[in-house]
């Protein structure tokens, strides 16, 4: 049943400890990130959506040990405490092992505060999550970080959300870069989804729409890469195509959402051109995903994201977009028509998705 009010709150994890994972030089994934994410709280308290803080923990080796190889973990273990870099793109600075153990746990514990059954108020939809987290985490494969990424929060967050009972976890990932390191970790699970929008081709490289999933699992990785350019009208039509769809044959018991902030149009990495209002929209329409099957339990964990004032305006955007599904519908007005390049891309993705979930 969904709730016609809006929520009041949201569910908030984040650590001090993650702003000491820092560069000895510039690198554009840095802790004034996390400062405009948290200037978007403020911005949503003045349109009265108030945080809720969630305590933050470390994930525990059997949490990590879920989705990461022992080999692996052992490996960053040892650079703790020293500058190091796994490849040119992901440095290490003395604190970033503890605070890329911190943040998979705090992703753990957002998860478990969405389960608890007094997370919901009576009369309103329950409050959505937001786990604001650094070093991201999607790029991270079960044997190697990459990309920004140590350990993989949201797949930590996902497996530990199965350990605990639930059947099917749905992860839905709209950074501009493929989530490699998810789909890698899940590619044979059948008990979790993933979906993802992203520039392709683009780093990593991943993420064609033939890659399906594997084993049990084939048509449980449902991918839609689109060409550079492509804004709200285009997201919205894979929303309408594909994601919502999918996400309905699926039911899932939980959503997450890799919310990365890089499709944004101001960001510097990438070429697309959603706007704030387009995450609104996506925001708004998983949000109603989750009433439906999911008793309202959804959680944004922060991926990527490099232009400050585009980063803090978009969250603030999406979270609001999320609290209000109840009550408003989405839009997606002012974007320019999808180009029919675009609108190739989409159609091949709902094809090929088809495949396996049919009738969408």
């Amino acid at each position: 049943m969904i709730a016609t009010n809006p929520a009041s709150q949201i569910l908030v994890v984040g650590d001090a400890l993650f702003d000491d994972h820092r560069s000895r030089g510039y690198h554009p994934e840095r802790p004034e990130r996390l400062h405009a994410a948290r200037a978007a709280l403020d911005r949503c308290a003045h349109e009265g959506l108030r945080a809720e803080h969630v305590a933050s923990r470390d994930a525990t080796e059997e949490e990590l040990a879920r989705v990461h190889d022992e080999a692996y973990l052992a490996n960053l273990a040892s650079l703790a405490g020293h500058h190091a870099s796994l490849d040119p793109d992901t440095y290490l600075a003395p604190s970033s092992v503890a605070a890329a153990r911190r943040a998979a746990g705090a992703g753990v514990a957002l998860v478990d505060a969405l389960l608890d059954p007094s997370s919901q108020r009576p009369g309103e939809a329950r409050s959505p999550g937001l786990a604001l987290l650094r070093p991201p985490g999607h790029h991270a494969t079960r044997s190697r970080g990459m990309g920004f990424c140590l350990l993989n929060n949201v797949a930590v967050a996902a497996a530990s959300a199965l350990a605990k009972g639930l059947n099917r976890v749905a992860i839905l990932d709209w950074d501009v870069h493929h989530g490699n390191g998810t789909q890698d970790i899940f590619w044979t699970d059948p008990r979790v989804l993933y979906i993802s929008l992203h520039q392709y081709p683009y780093y990593p490289g991943t993420g064609a729409v033939h890659e399906k999933g594997g084993g049990d699992a084939g048509g449980y990785t449902v991918n839609v890469p689109l060409s550079q350019g492509a804004g709200d009208r285009v997201y919205a039509e894979a929303f309408r195509q594909v994601v919502d769809p999918v996400l309905e044959a699926f039911a899932p018991e939980l959503i997450l959402v890799s919310a990365g902030f890089d499709a944004h149009q101001r960001d510097p990495l990438a070429d697309m051109c959603v706007t704030d209002g387009g995450y609104a929209a996506m925001a708004s329409l998983v949000a109603r995903a989750a009433q439906r099957s999911a008793e309202g339990r959804l959680a944004f964990f922060l991926e990527g994201g490099y232009d400050l004032g585009a980063l803090s305006s978009s969250l603030a955007a999406t979270l609001l977009g999320a609290a209000s599904a109840a009550s408003t519908e989405p839009s997606s007005t002012g974007a320019a028509p999808a180009s029919f390049r675009h609108a190739g891309e989409v159609t091949q993705a709902r094809q090929t998705a088809a495949e396996h979930w049919r009738g969408i």
